[in-house]
């Protein structure tokens, strides 16, 4: 079985013990099996056991993506798991909010050892940035621009996190925002961060949305939509926004359109998480908006992931009475095979501008 990896790993040029820092280190004569057997959830638990390691993992999965070797193994589990997606409805209320709470209530220590000071989890843009914090003011300008907010508009955030571009717009651009998540433990936490501002956070679901807005942002939250679901939260939108409003959606893309995401990702990070194609997003879209603008920096991203894979590691010390060696093993996997998989080119990162009818004077991309 050891052979037969190797004659795959062969493609993506990474050898079993090898000597570079890409190459694997096999703790576990049982990895083979496991591997051949499980496929890429089974690559990452193995990893958490600590039956391999790799000394620049993000490189590794960087030439495994690259060449699409994960296609390779396909496993009965997985199939079983597409075929689920494609019947049923996976992204419910009480799904979704199981699904929310699993990755965001895990401790807002954690993410405030890992992210920027104004606790920004989704891509930063890093052009002319020296470190985090000016990558993730500048996307949050960038949106902001993208919007077209001017002081007094009324915007809703769907998906809103901690709150950081809520903060960011009523500092800088005097607007008043209202922001969604489902998640208690990021709505406390946006509250604290946002005292004194007028910003409204509410915690319910997008689906139950209503009001009327001059624009709309979501940022980085339709991967938790579902392909079953991306229609309705286009009319939501849609329903918000008055005749030439702005929505700035901004979110992981996909190259190819899938029903499901990847088995790791899905088990231990994301559950229940979809990264959409272009076309799924557009086809959900018709009838509603005007495609306006997309921007694809998803470069940005894998620059993004490695300074949140340093600040983690870094911090470690300061929260791992909060978690076990094999929670530390899984991060690290997480953030770094995400910055391999944007490195390759494999995942983009989309802010896309729609607006609702038409704008007679068109729409340019702010400079």
């Amino acid at each position: 079985m050891k052979e037969q990896l190797q004659k795959l790993l062969n493609l993506a040029d990474v050898k079993i013990n090898g000597d570079r820092p890409w190459d694997i280190q096999i703790n576990n004569k049982d990895f083979y099996k496991r591997v051949l057997s499980g496929g890429s959830l089974a690559l990452g638990e193995s990893c958490m056991d600590g039956w391999w390691d790799c000394e620049q993992l993000d490189e590794f999965f960087n030439k495994i993506l690259s060449t699409n070797l994960e296609k390779e193994i396909m496993t009965p589990k997985m199939i079983l798991k597409v075929i689920q997606a494609k019947l049923f409805n996976l992204q419910t209320r009480v799904r979704t909010k199981k699904a929310v709470a699993y990755h965001y209530d895990k401790g807002n220590e954690l993410y405030k050892a890992m992210l920027d000071k104004r606790m920004t989890y989704t891509c930063g843009y890093w052009k002319g940035a020296k470190n985090l914090d000016e990558a993730q003011e500048q996307k949050l300008d960038m949106v902001c621009k993208k919007a077209r907010l001017k002081k007094g508009m009324k915007v809703i955030d769907i998906g809103c996190g901690w709150g950081p571009f809520m903060k960011y717009a009523a500092e800088k651009y005097k607007v008043k925002s209202i922001g969604i998540t489902i998640s208690r433990e990021q709505a406390k936490l946006a509250e604290e961060l946002c005292k004194g501002l007028p910003v409204e956070i509410k915690l319910m679901d997008y689906r139950d949305v209503d009001g009327d807005f001059d624009a709309a942002v979501s940022i980085c939250m339709i991967e938790q939509i579902g392909h079953k679901n991306f229609r309705e939260y286009f009319k939501k939108v849609y329903d918000l926004l008055p005749e030439g409003g702005i929505f700035l959606l901004q979110t992981i893309g996909s190259p190819v359109s899938s029903i499901r995401g990847d088995p790791f990702i899905e088990k231990y990070i994301f559950p229940d998480s979809l990264i959409p194609s272009l076309k799924q997003l557009t086809k959900a879209a018709e009838g509603l908006f005007i495609v306006e603008d997309i921007h694809n920096f998803g470069i940005n991203y894998d620059k993004t992931l490695m300074a949140w894979h340093e600040n983690f590691n870094k911090n470690w010390d300061k929260i791992k009475h909060n978690y076990d060696k094999r929670f530390f093993r899984m991060w690290n996997y997480y953030l770094l095979c995400c910055a391999g998989s944007f490195r390759a080119r494999n995942n983009q990162l989309w802010q896309i501008v729609l607006t609702k009818g038409r704008l007679k004077e068109g729409y340019e991309r702010p400079k």
